[in-house]
């Protein structure tokens, strides 16, 4: 692409001018070539945050590697080196949007910022592909358990599984930079609506809004993560009410038959009920700062939600692909323990400890048992719990809260660019009212 973009910015003029945000500046003059570099800017950003998302979530990279080590210790170590591994996955593509940001913005305004966004969004194609990988294998390895296929298959898919992990996490990530630029290119449009020269946080209201901006996504993803859970607890409690009527039935000689669609309804219901709130405050917030103390308090807000958002969506998504594949890896060398018992002793796991249950204490082939299989199985199983644990909280992280983020970083942008000329000539506080 760095290449074929090449002949495109030819259409442009070879040296054209546009006014800054600020009209008491001179007029911004642009070179062609100015804006095939913001492209390329943007393009080689989104590169780079997808290989560090996929160095940060891949089970075969060294922070995945760690968190499989945590899982030695219990839940707990490995809860808090996920959150650690998200926050550090944040630090690279962070400074590659600051610095796609500060040339673009520097050298071409805020079509700078457009374009870059444009470069980043050209690898849109690649990134949709890889994104719907991850669903497709994970669905593959729920069709082959669901259907008694042979464990071997499901070790496959498994291993696809892991990769898919990687890869919609990749896809995230190029939406969580794209989402940054183009949130801030609508920003930049609201301020050019409102008439605004630019946005100056030392003052009182820009300040106040752009504290309350940067707490709305953590409000936005604890409802969101909030509605995972709810719905989760409800749905184990249905399962749980069913499995015990269906284990009745079949104590009174008549065939069980799991409700699946009353799991279906469960997760439908939630999944628009639930999503009132955070809605409403995605559309709510602009316009409610916009009406009650006009443009300098949504351009504060807007400024906050941008500047927190991204943090918070990257290393919700990294944390969650981590665990996912932390767990895929444990499971991966469970399996292989297991596959070594078999090959050794012709016996399964289950088999040796139900023949190391039934022997005396203090016998000697008890004691051989326990310390070359057993003892490594127990360990294995509380590992693998661990791992379990870290998956369950990661799930509602990188499959709702993070990719949310996105939503409330650009709908709130469109909202307040929509209601602009409203909002700058009919707030509360409009002393010409």
């Amino acid at each position: 692409m760095t290449i074929a973009v090449i002949p495109i910015i030819y259409v442009l003029p070879e040296e054209f001018s546009l006014p800054r945000s600020n009209p008491a500046l001179p007029m911004l003059v642009i070179n062609h070539w100015i804006i095939y570099a913001c492209i390329i800017f943007g393009l080689w950003s989104g590169m780079i945050i997808g290989f560090t998302t996929d160095y940060f979530t891949s089970n075969s990279s060294a922070p995945v590697l760690v968190l499989v080590d945590a899982c030695d210790n219990g839940p707990a170590p490995n809860i808090i080196q996920g959150l650690a591994l998200g926050y550090l996955s944040c630090i690279i593509p962070v400074l590659c949007l600051a610095i796609t940001i500060g040339f673009a913005f520097n050298t071409a305004g805020l079509y700078g910022i457009g374009v870059a966004a444009l470069g980043m969004l050209g690898a849109l194609p690649v990134a949709l592909s890889i994104d719907g990988y991850g669903p497709i294998a994970d669905n593959a390895g729920g069709i082959a358990e669901m259907s008694g296929l042979p464990s071997i298959i499901r070790d496959r898919t498994d291993a696809l599984d892991a990769a898919g992990n990687c890869t919609a996490a990749i896809g995230k990530g190029f939406a969580i930079g794209s989402a940054a630029l183009v949130g801030l290119a609508l920003f930049g449009a609201f301020i050019t609506r409102v008439d605004q020269p630019g946005v100056d946080i030392l003052m009182p209201v820009q300040f106040c809004f752009l504290l309350i901006g940067a707490m709305l996504p953590y409000a936005f993803s604890a409802l969101t993560m909030k509605a995972v859970g709810d719905a989760a607890d409800q749905m184990m409690k249905f399962i749980i009410k069913d499995y015990e009527a269906g284990m009745a039935t079949e104590k009174a000689g008549g065939v069980y038959k799991p409700d699946y669609d009353g799991c279906i309804k469960i997760s439908t219901d939630a999944s628009l009920s639930k999503m009132i709130l955070p809605g409403i405050i995605v559309l709510g917030s602009p316009l409610l700062a916009g009406f009650l103390f006009g443009p300098d308090a949504v351009a504060g807000l807007l400024a906050g939600i941008i500047v927190s958002g991204v943090q918070v969506a990257i290393s919700a998504s990294n944390t969650g692909g981590a665990w996912d594949n932390c767990k895929k890896e444990v499971e991966k060398q469970r399996g292989a323990f297991k596959a070594k018992c078999k090959a050794e002793t012709g016996k399964s796991l289950d088999d040796i400890k139900a023949e190391h249950d039934a022997l005396p204490d203090g016998d000697a082939t008890k004691t051989q048992l326990f310390n070359k299989w057993v003892k490594k199985a127990l360990y294995y199983r509380e590992k693998h719990i661990a791992a379990v644990v870290g998956d369950t909280v990661g799930d509602p992280l990188k499959d709702t809260s993070g990719p949310a983020i996105n939503i409330l970083i650009k709908l709130s942008a469109i909202t307040s660019l929509v209601f602009g000329s409203y909002i700058k000539n009919y707030h509360a506080f409009n002393k010409d009212n």
